[in-house]
């Protein structure tokens, strides 16, 4: 359903101009039953090519390691089992979304509830290495596992990937350590979120129709989530932030479980625990406290209104 929402109104003609073919894709193609099956034992018969095995959603091996929960319907096959077969003939290997990179909320669940199906990604259970495939799979590639991960993933990942792909430009160095394309997990939301200006000068909103950082009190995951929501922008326009809703970090391991509320910060004698990623906490304090002392009376009353209450002043700007 993201990828329908791709910037473009016809993403299968910029696929084929491209020079990727879609096989088969529940959803988007008209072919269901017996050829679905065939076309599937074309591919692991060598009669069709298979250059990309896409897959979409957690893996499900339960119970007790059978892949029992989810079959195939028609063939009464595990799909684990179809996923390992197709990825041993695939030349690369893509995991669609965090329930396919890591199990994301399928695998989710506390006590006696957690995992009941035993849900997985293709190569990562949550952040350790491992899921369905194993910690050294490599497709005949010679890649690992791509994790497009996002839940949702945004379609211009999964879109600019699999050119990537097609071209020939995405390698093991063009990979983050989690096996995320570098293009977008290189970036942070934080980056181009238009509630900066609220951040630098920790001007925090209070409730979620506030404008001002959501940081401090609302469970704003923006300076650690590894994605460039804010910079490539969802339907060309919107993110999280923009619309209001703090970022859960959707895009990393574990996100399913932060442990609090996803609208909450937890904090450490008022200092939430979740620091902006590679920043020592004793720095952030000492700025904090420093941006807090020089919050401008425009910033400050604005972070916790729905709208600008207070414009910025005119000033002469001429230099002398």
């Amino acid at each position: 359903m993201s990828l329908l929402c791709a910037d473009t109104t016809d993403f299968h003609a910029m696929w084929r101009d491209a020079g990727i073919e879609l096989l088969w894709h529940p959803s988007l193609s008209l072919a269901s039953g017996d050829e679905v099956r065939e076309l599937l034992q074309r591919c692991l018969d060598g009669r069709q090519p298979l250059d990309v095995l896409c897959v979409e959603g957690a893996l499900l091996r339960g119970p007790h390691g059978t892949g029992g929960f989810h079959r195939m319907a028609g063939t009464g096959v595990p799909m684990v089992q179809w996923v390992r077969r197709l990825a041993a003939i695939a030349r690369h290997v893509v995991a669609v979304g965090s329930c396919a990179a890591w199990g994301g909320i399928t695998a989710g669940g506390e006590g006696e509830t957690h995992n009941p199906t035993d849900a997985c990604g293709l190569q990562f259970d949550d952040e350790r290495p491992g899921g369905l495939l194993g910690a050294d799979f490599r497709a005949r590639g010679g890649l690992p596992v791509i994790n497009i991960a996002g839940c949702p993933t945004h379609p211009g990942w999964v879109t600019d990937g699999l050119m990537a792909l097609a071209a020939g430009l995405l390698g093991e160095a063009d990979l983050d350590a989690l096996q995320r394309p570098r293009f977008y997990a290189d970036q942070l939301v934080h980056h181009g979120c238009t509630r900066n200006e609220f951040y630098e000068f920790k001007a925090s909103a209070e409730k979620p129709s506030d404008a001002g950082c959501m940081m401090e009190h609302l469970g704003c995951k923006g300076t650690q989530a590894h994605a460039d929501c804010n910079t490539r922008l969802w339907n060309g326009e919107g993110s999280c932030t923009r619309g209001g809703y703090a970022c859960i970090s959707c895009t990393e391991p574990g996100f399913q479980e932060p442990g609090h509320p996803f609208h909450e910060t937890p904090k450490l004698a008022g200092i939430p625990i979740g620091l902006p990623t590679d920043m020592p906490k004793a720095w952030f304090v000492a700025l904090a406290s420093l941006s807090k002392s020089a919050t401008p009376r425009r910033v400050r009353q604005n972070a916790v209104a729905d709208h600008r209450v207070v414009a910025p002043a005119i000033r002469k700007t001429r230099l002398r």
